[in-house]
């Protein structure tokens, strides 16, 4: 859902020399002195070309830093570090062969996801300043909504699993199959696909500027759709993340052997869990709110100040549940340099979803 917006760029050009016809012209010696003599704008009189509008035969660059937005600039540095970010778990989880259990199959796929999202901030730069139309419009359109919709909903699969790790954590390992998991995975993008692809198919504002949301060319009734949509999937994850911290806690007290370190660990467990919910609602719920208030009338600027975290969720997920694995650590040292540091290769191996 989400389109970065940059503003039209506008071009001034230099006043007329209105010299007399008196005045020396060296083009009237020698028309090559003239280096622009056909273009329209430019005076016989100075050999400074003028512009004098900016139509599309005028071929010419525009040089001046005020023709493009610092905010696109920032959107395209985020797009740039989640697709370094991403690139790199995926290149670890592909070349580690111990790392194939359903909840690393998740991991990938959110990793795949937020890939995608990078590219197509980046890609959605290069439409508004290099490659302009419509055609070009909807790709970029399709590729972040896909992109983004596919990544909230494998967080979601992942906190399911989360879950389902502990509330039955007997039978879980013979339950959650990696066939299941292929399953749940292929669901997630099929509906990502279609929320991309119903701008291409007309559910798009490109004839009528009048029903577009903040987003062009997505339309207003499509993005409080798509913010509805995210705001389920939020109250999912909450209502999830608290049955963890029950779930966690009612271990806690069964085991009083264990009673102290098992507090210490809980408490930390849930402090994780804060972060984590903490994190995604503040990336993603001031661009669904503001995306079911406001329209295409409101100021650009309230769009970017909403994206760009959205978008910098993105750049967290990696660190969340990837970076922080102690299996995921081992392999990147081992793709790094080699080795693996002494703390890392003593913890057990054995490890559930939870851990992620």
């Amino acid at each position: 859902m989400i389109l970065s917006l940059a503003a039209a760029m506008s071009s001034g050009g230099l006043p007329q020399n209105t010299t007399s016809s008196a005045t020396f012209n060296p083009s009237s010696l020698d028309p090559w002195l003239d280096p622009y003599p056909d273009l329209p704008g430019v005076n016989s009189s100075s050999a400074v070309p003028v512009r004098t509008s900016t139509s599309d035969l005028d071929l010419r660059p525009l040089t001046s830093p005020q023709d493009v937005s610092p905010w696109d600039v920032a959107l395209c540095v985020t797009g740039t570090l989640i697709s370094c970010e991403n690139a790199l778990v995926i290149a670890v989880l592909f070349y580690t062969p111990t790392l194939r259990a359903p909840m690393f199959i998740l991991i990938g796929s959110l990793a795949f996801a937020d890939l995608l999202a990078g590219l197509g901030l980046i890609l959605n730069f290069v439409f508004i300043y290099l490659v302009k139309g419509e055609v070009v419009t909807l790709i970029s359109t399709g590729i972040l909504i896909v992109a983004f919709s596919a990544s909230i909903l494998n967080i979601l699969a992942i906190t399911v699993d989360r879950y389902l790790s502990l509330y039955n954590a007997l039978t879980y390992h013979t339950e959650r199959t990696v066939l299941f998991t292929y399953l749940v995975i292929g669901l997630i993008w099929l509906v990502g696909l279609i929320l991309g692809v119903l701008p291409a198919l007309g559910w798009n504002c490109l004839d009528d500027e009048t029903t577009c949301s903040v987003c062009r060319p997505v339309t207003k009734s499509n993005a409080v759709a798509l913010a509805i949509f995210f705001l389920l999937v939020f109250a999912v994850m909450m209502q999830l993340y608290l049955q963890i911290c029950r779930i966690a806690f009612r271990h806690a007290q069964q085991i009083a052997v264990q009673h102290q370190f098992i507090a210490i660990s809980t408490t930390k467990g849930v402090q994780t869990l804060s972060v984590i919910l903490c994190a995604f609602a503040m990336c993603w719920l001031p661009f669904a709110m503001y995306s079911i208030v406001a329209d295409s009338s409101y100021p650009i600027i309230y769009t970017y100040a909403t994206v760009l975290p959205a978008a910098c969720n993105s750049v967290l997920n990696p660190i969340i549940y990837a970076f922080r694995n102690p299996d995921i650590q081992k392999g990147l040292w081992l793709a790094c340099c080699g080795c693996v540091p002494s703390n890392l290769s003593l913890r057990p191996r054995a490890r559930t979803s939870s851990d992620v």
